[in-house]
């Protein structure tokens, strides 16, 4: 267990030596569960949970793994078989309510979820572990009931970030305690009577022509996201999700383009005939929940629109803006997860001025995180290269630490862990990658800070963190605008090597605080759609798309490596033209929350 904690898979043989002693060491087949978990072994872990059943049929934390694995890989319905079980047997469980609910919540069984959720908030504590569950209880319990007023609305109005208050998403992000968001914020309001049943019509789980092929070609294109590395399980419901979102986005930008190209003809017949005609304007309408009853919502009387062409003052041409592209993926990626708050940071509330961001962990303590580690080396090896170079880093206060004196910069070079690195500095710092600019020749922009923070005796925590102030936002807003902009106003995309610089931007950006990596590829896939090529093979073992952009500070150099494994499997094709429109075809929020959880029933 301890080999296992700490990421020593192969030498974690303990399990197996108790299983040998002992067939019914109940511990053991758990730990070794999350062992196959871990390695991406699902049927071997399930196996083992169904070893554990058979020797004891009442062994709640069976039933809670199951139920977990399941939700790993997006079968929620199976899932709440298990956590079912599970709370018949220990009904105040806490860990299977919340995961229960979540899972409700997935499928758009409201009622219950609300339900599972209220339960969570009324269980004793006796752990810090199960108050940040029911403070996430609280926060989900809310989405929930904003997604089941929006249930029956267009789905092109589903809208988390324009619609919830930025303090609540702020606190819900962070997991604090929400008395401040009680007191400040309104609360959603209970389910409509339109809802009264608490979940989905039965017309949006109907069967027809046009959404079969959808889901068909969704499957297909999405599975292409998985990453074939140690932690990351396949996830049905997220390929379905990441192939919707990249057909929405192949086929908006489809039509930006066409629009643009008709645009450019009437501009030049105009231009022949010595007139130029106004073109009408598009209206819009507001969001029906923003502000007045519609709680936890966001009182400004800004009018959102929804996603599409708007138009380029500069030029007078119409265009998409890049982040009503990414915005869409954005959206599918907040409908598919409700446990995940993934938001606009430039969404949240007056603490974005201070920088929050994301946090992504290699090492905590002594353990090796196991979706992370295997880019530990790497960033090791490039924090020393940084430090050789700047010959300074930053400590918790951001002020300057010289490593220009006493022979550090020598010792650098012979740093071969966290503990030499830290010896050298003396005190817990940081130091910035950088990531050089694509709109202004010779610009680097910070990328993201490699942390060290010494955790007493426990270890280190070697951690990657990017934060997001309104400073930054700027800059790299500009540069992904001035990336953006050839594929916003050519009807022809040959530039491929710009389209895979795209996600590059996104993955140094981090404007959104959960789903960065599959929003990125989700993207790049709808994108090469868009411009009739389609990616027909695999993201290497081994390989994190968005860990390569974050590490390679030349644009041209992640562009290569990519190209290097993902041209070959490029196929022309304009095959994705044929597939029905989808935002008709899935039209209502309800409409897509049935065809994400529908493959399973």
């Amino acid at each position: 267990m301890a080999l296992s904690s700490i990421g020593e898979y192969k030498k974690a043989e303990a399990h197996f030596k108790s299983i040998q002693l002992d067939q019914s060491f109940l511990e053991a087949w758990a730990h070794l569960t999350q062992l196959y978990k871990d390695l991406v072994n699902s049927k071997k872990a399930l196996e083992c949970l169904e070893q554990v059943i058979q020797i004891d049929e009442r062994y709640s934390k069976a039933y809670h793994l199951r139920g977990l694995l399941l939700h790993g890989m997006g079968e929620h319905r199976k899932a709440i078989k298990d956590l079912s079980i599970g709370l018949s047997i220990e009904n105040s469980n806490i860990e299977c309510l919340y995961l229960r609910a979540s899972c409700y919540h997935a499928i758009g069984e409201y009622a219950e979820a609300v339900k599972d959720y209220d339960a969570a908030l009324d269980v004793e504590l006796d752990s810090m572990e199960k108050f940040v569950l029911q403070c996430l209880a609280f926060y989900q319990k809310e989405i929930a009931l904003y997604t089941a007023f929006n249930v029956n609305s267009e789905f092109c109005w589903f809208d988390i970030d324009g619609d919830i208050d930025p303090l609540f998403k702020e606190y819900w992000c962070k997991r604090l305690h929400p008395k401040n968001v009680c007191e400040k914020v309104f609360r959603q309001p209970p389910l409509r009577d339109s809802l009264k049943k608490g979940k989905l019509r039965k017309q949006d789980f109907a069967v027809t022509k046009h959404r079969t092929a959808l889901l068909l070609a969704a499957d297909s294109i999405g599975s292409k996201i998985q990453y074939d590395s140690l932690g990351f399980l396949p996830n049905r419901c997220q390929h379905r999700m990441a192939g919707l979102a990249a057909i929405e986005i192949a086929q908006k930008v489809s039509k930006a383009w066409r629009f643009l190209q008709a645009d450019w003809k009437y501009s030049n017949r105009s231009s022949k005939n010595g007139k130029r005609v106004r073109r009408k304007e598009r209206t819009s309408m507001a969001s029906q929940n923003r502000g007045g009853a519609g709680c936890s919502i966001n009182s400004s009387s800004e009018t959102l629109v929804p996603y599409g062409i708007t138009e380029d003052r500069s030029s007078s041409r119409p265009m998409m803006p890049w982040q009503d592209v990414y915005s869409l993926a954005v959206k599918w990626r907040q409908i598919s997860e409700p446990c995940d708050p993934v938001v606009w940071v430039n969404k949240l509330s007056e603490e974005f001025n201070s920088g929050f961001g994301s946090h992504t962990p290699m090492v905590l303590g002594h353990a090796k995180v196991v979706r992370y580690f295997p880019n530990y080396q790497r960033t090791l090896d490039i924090a020393k290269t940084i430090m050789k170079d700047k010959l300074f880093v930053h400590n918790k206060a951001d002020e300057i630490i010289d490593l220009s004196k006493e022979g550090k910069a020598e010792n650098i070079e012979h740093a071969k862990s966290c503990d030499d690195l830290y010896e050298l500095v003396g005190e817990d710092f940081w130091l910035a990658t950088w990531c050089n600019s694509t709109a202004v020749k010779g610009k680097q922009l910070e990328g993201t800070r490699i942390t060290l923070v010494k955790m007493g005796q426990c270890g280190y925590d070697f951690v990657i963190r990017t934060p997001c102030t309104p400073s930054r936002w700027e800059k790299f807003d500009t540069e992904t605008a001035m990336a953006w902009k050839p594929f916003a106003m050519l009807i022809v995309v040959k530039l491929t090597g710009q389209l895979i610089s795209m996600p590059l931007k996104m993955y140094n950006f981090v404007p959104i605080l959960r789903g960065t990596a599959v929003v990125g590829f989700v993207v790049l896939l709808g994108l090469f759609h868009a411009a009739n090529m389609e990616f027909t093979g695999n993201i290497p073992k081994g390989v994190q798309v968005d860990w390569e952009a974050i590490l390679n500070f030349d644009p041209n150099s992640f562009v290569d490596f990519v190209k290097s494994w993902l041209y070959p499997s490029i196929k022309v094709t304009t095959s994705w033209k044929d597939f029905p429109d989808l935002a008709s075809t899935f039209a209502t929020t309800g409409s897509v929350v049935a065809a994400l959880s529908s493959y399973d029933d």
